[in-house]
């Protein structure tokens, strides 16, 4: 695993956060460094994943990344589902090639490289989709297309595990939170250069919403069943069942 040095130089102008391939060869340590309880988050996913599976079925992983979270599906999943994985960035889906090359992968799977923010428009007999810290870096003004064409897809009982980054519904705690998220990273060896200048690189690209914005954003198409399964601070991932 290459180590995460993105941001360890100090750059005058500070370019927008992108996917292409120089985050595409770290992105696997820099999600071990950054994302809280991250092997754990992975186990859950795959633990929900492969109870609402459903033989036969297609199983989306859209924002797949190097697909950690496909390989985790494969491993948990025992039914007969197509994996699908779906990123805009062709470094990533080479990373992801890459990763089931080297260490197998049991279900039928297929790649696609397409930009969510004009929906996933693919989107067919799922009994799982994953979108794991993904749908944040959606423009807002595509937030319920992309949803409403999750929702449409799904099979019934199908589930949508959604990971965010989230905001505070109180500025004050949004602020501590955001504040222990640095220290948890200074922890994990990020400097508070690169946690600056990355925080920086992110702020046009990431728009968090807060959890009730989230949930407000299932409801209104077509989700009635949810809960949140993990709560870490300013990260939060919610099930929902249509």
């Amino acid at each position: 695993m290459k180590k995460d040095t993105l941001f360890t130089k100090r750059k005058n102008n500070t370019m927008n956060f992108d996917f292409g391939k120089e985050t595409a060869e770290v992105f696997d340590d820099m999600l071990d460094r950054s994302i809280p309880l991250y092997a754990e988050l992975q186990r859950m996913i795959g633990e929900i994943a492969s109870e609402f599976s459903q033989e036969g079925t297609n199983i989306y992983d859209l924002g797949c990344s190097t697909g950690i979270t496909l390989a985790t599906v494969d491993r948990v999943v025992k039914k007969k589902v197509k994996l699908v994985g779906v990123d805009y960035s062709e470094p990533m889906l080479a990373k992801c090639r890459e990763r089931f090359k080297k260490y197998g992968i049991s279900n039928d799977n297929e790649l696609v490289c397409r930009d969510l923010n004009k929906g996933a428009g693919i989107i067919n007999n799922a009994s799982v989709v994953i979108l794991n810290l993904t749908l944040q870096f959606v423009r807002p003004l595509h937030r319920d297309n992309l949803i409403r064409d999750i929702y449409n897809g799904l099979n019934k009982k199908g589930c949508l595990i959604l990971i965010e980054k989230v905001l505070g519904n109180d500025s004050m705690f949004n602020q501590v939170f955001i504040k222990f998220y640095h220290d948890m990273k200074k922890r994990q060896g990020y400097s508070d250069m690169e946690i600056a200048q990355k925080r920086e690189a992110l702020e046009n690209v990431l728009i968090p919403y807060r959890l009730d914005e989230n949930k407000q954003l299932l409801v209104r198409n077509g989700f009635t069943s949810m809960d949140v399964f993990y709560k870490w601070y300013n990260f939060c991932g919610v099930a929902a069942v249509k």
